[in-house]
This record gives C-alpha cells, structure tokens and sequence, in this order.
C-alpha cells in the first residue's frame, strides 16, 4: 500500500486533470499533438466498470477482482480518459446493498486502478464508500442522487476537493418510475440540477468541482429521454460542465439495432449520442464499450482541426 501523501498528490493532480480542467478556462490552454484540439475542449470519454453481479448490461461479468482490474485496462486501452468504478446497481427495480458490501467491492479495485495510474471516477450514494475512495486516489465522485441519498455526501466532497458529477433523480431504482411525470421535462429537470447545485454550493463545495448529469434513464421513460438529449443547449446554459450517460440504456432499444437486442447491440447508438454530445460541448460521456465512441470522438477531433 502506498504511503497517504502518495495518493493524496496522486489524486489531486488526478483532480486538476479530470475535473479542474473542465471549468471553461479561455487562457492557458494546452494543445493535443497528435489531434490538434486543445485537450480541456476534448470530450471525455468515462468508462463503465461495474463490480456487481446485477447491473443491466455487464452484471456480474467483472465482479471479481481479476476481473474487473482487466477489464478497466481493456478500457482504458479502447480509449477511456477515466474508469468509473460501481459497486451497487441503479438498474430499475434495484435494491440497495450493504455500505460494506459496497466497499468490498469497490475499494481495492479504486486502489489498484489508482496504482497504475489510472484516473478513477467512483460510482456511489454512499458518503463514506466516497470517501474512503477518494482517500485511495480516486479522482471524482459520480454520484448518481446528486448528493440526496446521503447528507453527508457534500462534506465528503467538500472536504476532499474530489470532482462532483450531480445527476437528476427523483428518488431510488426500486420506485424511481412513479416519480417520472413532467409536463415540461427539459424544464423542470434543469430547474431541479440547477437548485440542486445551489444547494451543493451553500454547503461548501465549489462550483469549479461540479459536473451536471441530467439522468437520463432516471426517474424518466421513453421519449422524455429524448427530449432531454435535444434539449441539451439548456442544461449547458446553466454554466456547468456536462456529463451525457446515455450507454445502452432502455430508450435506445430498436435505435440502430433491432428490438429487443441484448444492451450490448446499442453501442452504435450510443456512440452517435456521443458524438451529437461531442459537438454540442459535453464535458464527457459514459460508455460501456469506449471504442466505437473514441472512434466517432476522434473523427470529429480530426474534422474540428481541420477547421482551425
């Protein structure tokens, strides 16, 4: 194990790289050799790495240690800028499981990824599953209740100076679809990211850790998901970085693939949805399979330099 003040510069730089960077900063702008395009302008691309045995897509594929350390590698090597590692499933339906439980899971795959230089985002509801990970270097908390479920989740933030992905949410995956009424969901969605966040900032985190998420898939069905990808221009106007999770999720079904199609067959969709992302601005987005995404990401870096 490494020393403490190891990991902790390990997870500030992690932090400056990963979360920092994403502020909209218009001087000092590094560019990328190989592509041209300033690299806080690139899009990132977070890979998902469930440690569950239940998740939608991937349940129980990398639940052991082996496992799930082998197949961030493999996601970082398909192009992923950041691994988010999950131990407890928010598919519909799901229930909670056990902090230790969680932890178990979690932590020494955070540790190892962590150990090999690898920028770790943490996939919890739980203050101190964050912050424990945090500890061991990981670089941004992804919580997917925007700090809700658990009251002490913006101290863990506040006080770790850990980056901040906010998502919209009505409420836990077991009850989640009785609360996914709108009447104008673009509106009322930003409405609650944009107070949700004011909360957030008058418990002390800063504004400059804070990534917005809109949530989609989250206590929202069908066409209200696509009304919240064409309505991305709003959610952007709220100042914040954004982080588009769309990766094979339920609304894609029969989207480029046929109806009914195992999760997996939704990767191109995904893909078109983060390029539509790319070109809108999206500070990132959150894939299964990074590959088909780097590859579209890259094109449009590619056609962008071009430009310039």
């Amino acid at each position: 194990m490494t020393d403490l003040p190891t990991r902790r510069s390990r997870r500030l730089a992690a932090v400056s790289q990963a979360s920092t960077a994403a502020a909209h900063e218009s001087t000092g702008r590094r560019r990328d050799r190989h592509r041209g395009t300033s690299v806080d302008q690139r899009t990132r691309v977070m890979g998902i790495l469930n440690v569950t045995p239940d998740s939608f897509s991937d349940g129980g594929l990398h639940q052991a240690y082996d496992a799930a350390v082998q197949h961030a590698r493999e996601l970082v090597a398909a192009g992923a800028d950041i691994v988010d590692v999950g131990g407890e499933s928010t598919r519909p339906g799901s229930e909670r499981v056990p902090v230790e439980v969680e932890q178990e899971r979690v932590l020494p795959v955070v540790q190892e990824l962590v150990a090999e230089g690898i920028t770790v985002s943490v996939d919890t509801m739980n203050a101190a599953t964050a912050e424990r990970s945090v500890e061991l270097g990981a670089a941004i908390v992804n919580d997917v209740s925007g700090g809700l479920a658990d009251p002490d989740m913006a101290r863990v933030v506040r006080d770790t100076g850990a980056g901040f992905v906010v998502m919209h949410w009505r409420g836990h995956s077991d009850r989640m679809y009785r609360n996914a009424e709108y009447v104008h969901a673009v509106d009322e969605v930003r409405r609650e990211v944009e107070l949700r966040v004011a909360e957030l900032i008058v418990l002390g985190v800063r504004q400059e850790q804070v990534v917005i998420d809109p949530g989609l898939g989250f206590a929202k069905q069908g066409v209200q998901n696509w009304e919240i990808l064409a309505g991305y221009e709003r959610f952007a106007s709220i100042g914040l970085p954004v982080l588009v999770a769309a990766s094979r999720k339920r609304f894609l079904d029969g989207i480029g693939s046929a109806a009914g199609a195992p999760p997996k067959d939704r990767d191109l969709a995904t893909a078109a949805i983060s390029l539509l992302s790319a070109e809108r601005g999206a500070w990132g987005v959150r894939v299964h399979d990074p590959a088909p995404t780097r590859a579209v990401l890259d094109v449009w870096d590619a056609w962008r330099a071009a430009r310039s």
